[in-house]
């Protein structure tokens, strides 16, 4: 009896709507996009960072999330370590997004403008590192990096799925602790670069910590939807009961609450030093019509959907997961 007999597993094609739906969806953003750029540019190049920094939450914090199941040995994860795989593929569409930003760099970061540096001592100080060739040389290092990792995390998995050979889980163990270190570095890194650089005057040491709380919580978000999805839909094997939804609610209710209190630690700290430099990233969020964006994100990121996972049969409520 083969394997998929044991757990009740009959594999499934992916329905014609699936492809209709997507591409369907592709077409109407890209014309979105089209439109944005030609009346507004510079707008749509900063809503080209934040779909970046999306993207890279979703695709690095996937790879994330599988290597550190390898390292931790975990079983109950098995079963979805597909569905991780197929969200780390993301990191390989990250350059086609990443182009508009190239060409809208200048319209973007202000230390890309030599004449401002020169006049700015505190620009001028940090120009070693914000400058335009090393920026892209960082980037390209990323990419590569987050590609290498994915194809021989994928890599393996495919040839244990096609030889039953337990080797190359003990292959992958070996490249998860060698990947963590360095997604450590480069995540951290690309926040820095793409996100905390927007406003060169102001810096933040927690900051790196600050975006790879939001990366997991992102990237497990994108995961737990497409269990709950996929399991209704019949896609995945019969087993998966509430242990399984537990672990996916207990993870998502923890790296809630790591946002939450990175980003309280950060606010905090600031409040406390009261230095013009520090703060001013605040009261620009906290006047006019940003001070909404703010109370929503608040109320939106963190209450809703702590009060939602708080109690333990909610965690494992597919209705609340989803």
């Amino acid at each position: 009896m083969s394997i998929s007999s044991n757990i009740g597993y009959e594999k499934k094609g992916i329905p014609a709507s699936f492809y209709k739906v997507g591409i369907s969806l592709f077409v109407v953003g890209l014309v979105i996009v089209v439109f944005g750029y030609f009346s507004n540019p510079v707008r749509s190049a900063f809503n080209n960072v934040v779909l970046l920094m999306l993207l890279v939450s979703v695709g690095v914090g996937s790879l994330f999330l599988i290597a550190v199941e390898y390292l931790a040995g975990a079983v109950w994860s098995t079963p979805f370590r597909r569905i991780f795989e197929f969200l780390a593929s993301t990191v390989l569409i990250l350059p086609l997004v990443f182009i508009p930003i190239y060409f809208n760099m200048h319209n973007i970061f202000h230390w890309m403008h030599q004449t401002e540096v020169v006049k700015d001592t505190v620009l001028s100080s940090k120009s070693g590192y914000l400058n335009q060739p090393f920026f892209l040389i960082r980037w390209v290092i990323y990419y590569v990096i987050w590609s290498a990792f994915y194809f021989l995390f994928t890599g393996n998995s495919k040839k244990q799925d096609n030889t039953g050979d337990q080797s190359y889980t003990r292959k992958n163990v070996r490249i998860a602790a060698a990947f963590i270190p360095i997604f450590a570095l480069t995540i951290s890194f690309a926040a820095i670069d793409m996100i905390m650089s927007l406003e060169p005057h102001w810096f933040s040491t927690i900051f790196g910590v600050y975006y790879f709380s939001g990366t997991v919580l992102t990237a497990l978000s994108a995961g737990t939807f497409l269990v709950v999805y996929l399991s209704k839909k019949g896609y995945l094997f019969n087993g998966i009961n509430q242990d399984h939804y537990y672990s996916f609610g207990a993870l998502l209710f923890a790296f809630i609450n790591f946002w939450a209190y990175i980003a309280f630690s950060q606010y905090l700290l600031i409040w406390y030093g009261n230095l013009p430099e520090e703060t001013s990233w605040y009261l620009h969020r906290w006047h006019g019509t940003w001070i909404y964006f703010s109370i929503f994100l608040l109320i939106v990121h963190f209450l809703i959907p702590y009060a939602f996972l708080l109690s333990q049969p909610a965690k494992m409520n597919p209705k609340r997961l989803n």
